[in-house]
């Protein structure tokens, strides 16, 4: 499966009429967080396909503008604390980042981020069950702790994501969060078995799996 994974940065070459002839076979879209909704749902409405989305620490709780306001992008779904199947590819998300300020939406205390990714287990345990693995792609805004992140609160990792990553062993985890300024920067890196790739503004992956 052809993927498009998005996040922090509007893409001038995707936010055009040319996106479709760029994107022919991408069949599904994930957006890792801090997008303009209605950036998304241009994506959504041009490639016609299903985009998946969380939200990231920068996200507003309604977004004003062209006589809309909009709380999410919509045509798009809420990855958030779900698990879902697209076309037998298996997905989770989590949404936020952790908190660096006392009021913020979508932005989460360690503890906090690990209840949310407890909610995910008996999902996940279900598709065990069902599908004889845990999940195939997890989405989040922020990179897991010690892959991808940095030393200042704004940037660290989450503990629970990287917990994640070794007990229900998704083939990919795509995030954003961590803004890419130089060619060198490390943006995949293979953990256990996991491929962390940190999406910041675009990126096409052809989905490998068992």
């Amino acid at each position: 499966m052809n993927i498009l994974s998005i996040s922090d940065v509007v893409i001038p070459a995707i936010y055009s009429n040319s996106i479709r002839a760029r994107y022919p076979h991408v069949e599904c879209v994930l957006a890792c967080g801090d997008l303009p909704y209605y950036y998304q749902e241009f994506i959504i409405s041009s490639l016609d396909v299903p985009l998946f989305f969380v939200r990231g620490n920068h996200d507003p709780e309604i977004e004003y503008g062209d006589g809309v306001n909009r709380t999410h992008p919509h045509g798009g779904i809420d990855l958030h604390r779900r698990a879902l199947d697209f076309k037998g590819v298996l997905l989770a998300g989590i949404e936020g980042s952790e908190r660096y300020k006392p009021r913020g939406r979508f932005q989460y205390t360690q503890a906090e981020m690990w209840q949310h990714v407890w909610s995910l287990a008996p999902l996940l345990m279900f598709n065990r069950l069902r599908y004889g693995r845990y999940l195939d792609v997890f989405i989040s805004h922020a990179p897991p702790w010690g892959i991808h992140d940095k030393n200042d609160r704004v940037h660290r990792g989450i503990k629970a994501f990287r917990w994640l990553l070794t007990v229900f062993k998704p083939r990919y985890h795509f995030h954003g969060h961590i803004h890419v300024y130089s060619p060198d920067t490390i943006t995949k890196t293979l953990f256990e078995q996991t491929w962390v790739i940190n999406t910041y503004g675009h990126r096409e992956t052809k989905l490998e799996l068992p």
